[in-house]
């Protein structure tokens, strides 16, 4: 039998796995990780030029693959006027559901971030979370994402080399540690569960697998003619809790800091 295309098995996983991946939501949000995300988000924002001295009702900004929300719901909070975007109809359920009485004042939409919907310089803000290393054509998302953004605008990724233990072997080794580590201290393991290894089927299919980040997407910012582009390797050793340093350790969390020019 042949395998359906690449994007139907994604969407397919990712409306399956909404509902799991909104648990983990609600335990960040109820968690330390909704004052450290806010913290750092709202440093950011604040303290970047061409946003320092607006309202934050003012400040435009999409969450590009909010998935069930965490990032919007907390913007939001901090008074920000926030668009959520995802491609799994199931994702902005979930979204809505914890926003709560906050999502009256979101805009939940249905997105392909490699392919957005919105007129050029739309957004003053654009940010994603754990979403470049899922897509089939991340160049064409990074493309898309600095044409919906105002000049000056700033936009902001967090990911990590998610599944590189699949192509490389002291990764492997580096991960399994982990999850030694998890079971040792008595953590739930976010790394094993149902359709586990479809997700890995997935990856292994997927661009990012095989390549070196943040470097390859350093590159790809500074070939698309962007100067401003800033890198921190570690940014989840400033907004984890204790269970996701453990869990991700071998997978640590960067933050690419691109300005719009």
């Amino acid at each position: 039998m042949e395998k359906e295309p690449l994007h139907v098995q994604n969407h397919a996983y990712w409306m399956w796995r909404a509902a799991g991946y909104s648990q983990v939501n609600q335990e960040e949000l109820s968690g330390i990780q909704r004052s450290t995300w806010s913290k750092l988000l709202d440093e950011l924002l604040m303290s970047h030029p061409s946003l320092s001295k607006r309202k934050r009702q003012e400040i435009r900004i999409l969450d590009i693959g909010c998935g069930p929300g965490f990032l919007s719901i907390i913007l939001t909070a901090l008074g920000y006027r926030v668009t959520s975007g995802d491609f799994a109809e199931s994702m902005l359920e979930q979204a809505k559901e914890n926003a709560g009485p906050l999502a009256e004042q979101m805009e939940f939409r249905i997105e392909n971030a490699m392919d957005v919907s919105f007129a050029d310089e739309t957004f003053d803000v654009v940010l994603s979370r754990n979403l470049t290393w899922n897509l089939p054509d991340p160049k064409a998302a990074y493309a898309e994402w600095l044409r919906v953004l105002k000049p000056q605008g700033l936009l902001l990724v967090f990911d990590a080399n998610w599944y590189h233990y699949l192509r490389d072997d002291a990764r492997k080794e580096a991960y399994e540690l982990d999850r030694a580590n998890v079971a040792k201290a008595g953590y739930e393991d976010y790394n094993v569960g149902e359709n586990f290894d479809v997700m890995e089927s997935i990856a292994l299919q997927l661009p990012l697998t095989n390549l070196h980040r943040p470097a390859w997407d350093e590159a790809v910012f500074r070939g698309y003619g962007v100067r401003s582009v800033e890198v921190t390797e570690d940014i989840g050793s400033c907004v984890y809790s204790e269970k996701e340093k453990m869990n991700y350790a071998s997978s640590p969390m960067f933050m690419i800091k691109v300005v719009k020019e």
